[in-house]
């Protein structure tokens, strides 16, 4: 491909690729990101390959990134100018049998495809999960029947699970670079700013801080290089926002970063993303080549006065890096330690230079917002929230999975309708953690909670980069918190005191009464600490990590006094404190608990029903969870 000079270049090559995209003859695609992988797409890949390779038919076979939904993979696309079916948790069988019916030509058109889709048993898989209607150039598939995909708007994932990662040209056929072309071809950096400060845009990956008044702080700084960063240096559990959105639209990521360089006056970007997701690296340095050889990064671009190129930087894996000014360190070959601040990073930044540093998602937003105008992005979400937020749903729920909806939608909405509620039948849903190990625990009664910076944090909890892990009613808060707590003490980079000690005393205190042995003064002294942890960390890991203790001991304190005063876990999680018992009138004396126990502790008594010998039982739950009966009581 020859490079692009002119926005009449530009315009006839996005033009070409749309044609291209939309009107391409029937296509295999097959969701490839490390979800799909995870639960066998490479697989499915290899067999589609062979079979297109041998008797295609004219068939055409191509990846997609994480269309969100993470409990129906494999996910398998067949698609033509007319229609867009989708099969979820497709097994090899399945493949096969959706293969037959499109070398067949059977997917002729789409009444011929909702018909084979109603009438052929084999092309469900093991539970086709749903089906789209006709897509045209101008919008999406519609996918409105989806209840998982009903409620969400996407904008910053507006393509992820619709275009191979890995080709710029179908990331030109949704639109991609058509802002840069129209931030340079209007020449106003300022005016770029003033739209970005408009659309009320707020970082999604910690705070929340206004990204235009961020990227004016720098382009009002002194000094003759500016850079500017991708934050992808995601490490909360349970989450996987900026994985999925690099491994599935990488360009989008690429033309937020260089819509900020020009706005602030920036000549070079470096992506800091996590050793940890090779396939998002991959991803990335695919598109970064692309995107040089189109023009879009690079001398004079699009024929311009800017210049601008990006470099990738690999990081260790420590949660600390998460934070600005020790990402910043690390980049710059240091221990990655944060500094205090002021100064801030837009003042001061890498190599002692003014430094942008976004989010992946808050990068992902930006072109939309220039294309569409502040207008259009601020009338979606919350007075204080605008736009779409991001979240990773995980834990006990029914529909786990990447979803993104409107600031301001309620925990409930988002539980229940999009997520579908307890994953375990008779469950009850207890809690829900936003914002990581930074975030703090809400009980079930603060689900009608509106998701948004202000109301998240008033309630106890945080944004964060968007973590959400739902749990039920086995599961003990007080172990919750020692958990969470456990992970922050662990990747405190030790630099200052209340962080470094403050955290391991706390997790000191919480594993004495997750053992029974806690007292009243114990829980006393853990509220003291955690509070002054969070007043004197020096970055936001220390000021956060105390988060999930506190809101704990706010909504859950009776858990706590069952620990301490009747040493008993309700939820029946915490090791020391339980023990198990075969219910002899529920008992069917299958055995199927003696053959899992893996100490043998379970005693079978011939035709009569078993007994737990309590000293040499580990505590390990596997006789529980595999009892058919439910004759296996904890106590």
């Amino acid at each position: 491909m020859a490079r692009i000079n002119t926005q009449a270049e530009f315009e006839r090559v996005a033009r070409e690729a749309a044609e291209r995209y939309w009107g391409r003859g029937l296509t295999i695609r097959i969701g490839m990101a490390s979800c799909g992988l995870a639960a066998g797409a490479g697989a499915l890949y290899d067999v589609a390959a062979e079979r297109v390779k041998a008797n295609g038919n004219g068939l055409a076979l191509t990846r997609l990134g994480c269309r969100g939904s993470c409990v129906t993979e494999p996910m398998v696309d067949v698609v033509s100018p007319d229609f867009h079916l989708t099969f979820g948790n497709v097994t090899k069988a399945g493949l096969e049998a959706i293969m037959d019916a499109a070398v067949a030509d059977d997917f002729s058109s789409f009444e011929d495809a909702d018909a084979v889709w109603q009438e052929r048993e084999e092309l469900r898989t093991d539970g086709t999960v749903y089906r789209t209607r006709r897509g045209t150039p101008s919008r999406i598939p519609d996918i409105s029947e989806v209840p998982f995909y009903t409620p969400q708007r996407k904008i910053i994932t507006r393509n992820c699970g619709l275009i191979d990662p890995f080709s710029i040209e179908e990331a030109l056929a949704r639109d991609g670079y058509a802002a840069l072309v129209k931030v340079l071809t209007e020449n106003d950096p300022a005016g770029v700013i003033k739209t970005v400060t408009d659309s009320g845009l707020r970082g999604r990956g910690g705070a929340g801080f206004p990204t235009g008044r961020k990227w004016a702080f720098a382009r009002e700084a002194a000094g003759d290089e500016k850079y500017v960063f991708v934050n992808a240096d995601e490490g909360d559990p349970g989450a996987f926002m900026d994985r999925s959105v690099l491994e599935s639209d990488p360009h989008a990521v690429l033309e937020g970063l260089a819509i900020g360089a020009f706005a602030v006056g920036a000549s070079k970007g470096i992506i800091y993303v996590r050793a940890e997701y090779p396939l998002a690296v991959q991803t990335l340095r695919n598109a970064i080549v692309q995107a040089r050889e189109y023009g879009f990064l690079g001398e004079n671009i699009l024929g311009s006065d800017f210049s601008f190129d990006v470099s990738l930087r690999i990081g260790a894996g420590a949660f600390v890096c998460g934070e600005e000014t020790a990402l910043i360190a690390s980049a710059e070959g240091r221990v990655g330690e944060p500094r205090p601040r002021p100064p801030y990073p837009a003042q001061c930044g890498y190599k002692g230079a003014p430094t942008v540093i976004n989010n992946v998602k808050t990068w992902s937003a930006v072109a939309p917002i220039i294309l569409n105008g502040a207008e259009w992005f601020a009338e979606v979400g919350s007075e204080n929230s605008k736009g779409t937020a991001v979240f990773c749903v995980t834990g006990t729920i029914k529909n786990t999975g990447l979803v993104e909806v409107p600031m301001g939608m309620s925990l409930n909405d988002i539980i229940h309708d999009i997520g579908g509620g307890p994953e375990r039948e008779g469950a009850e849903l207890k809690a829900v953690q936003t914002g990581g190990p930074s975030g703090g625990c809400l009980p079930k009664e603060q689900f009608d909670l509106r998701v948004d910076y202000e109301q998240l944090t008033e309630a106890g909890s945080m944004m964060g980069s968007g973590g959400m892990i739902v749990v039920d009613d086995r599961t003990c808060m007080v172990n919750l918190a020692k958990f969470f707590l456990n992970f922050t003490m662990d990747e405190s980079c030790g630099k200052c005191t209340p962080c470094r000690e403050g955290t391991r005393r706390m997790y000191d205190l919480l594993e004495k009464i997750t053992s029974g042995k806690g007292t009243e003064e114990d829980v006393r002294l853990l509220e003291e600490l955690a509070v002054y942890v969070k007043d004197t960390s020096l970055c936001g890991l220390g000021a956060t990590a105390p988060n999930p203790v506190l809101s704990t001991l706010r909504y859950f304190q009776d858990e706590y006094d069952a620990h301490i005063k009747e040493h008993r876990c309700p939820a029946g999680e915490c090791e020391a404190l339980i023990s198990f018992h075969v219910v002899p009138d529920k008992c069917t004396v299958c055995g199927a608990c003696a053959k899992v126990c893996p100490v043998n502790a379970v005693l079978e008594a011939g035709e009569a029903p078993p007994t737990i010998e309590q000293d040499a039982c580990t505590r390990c739950r596997t006789c529980f969870e595999v009892c058919p009966s439910d004759a296996i009581r904890i106590d």
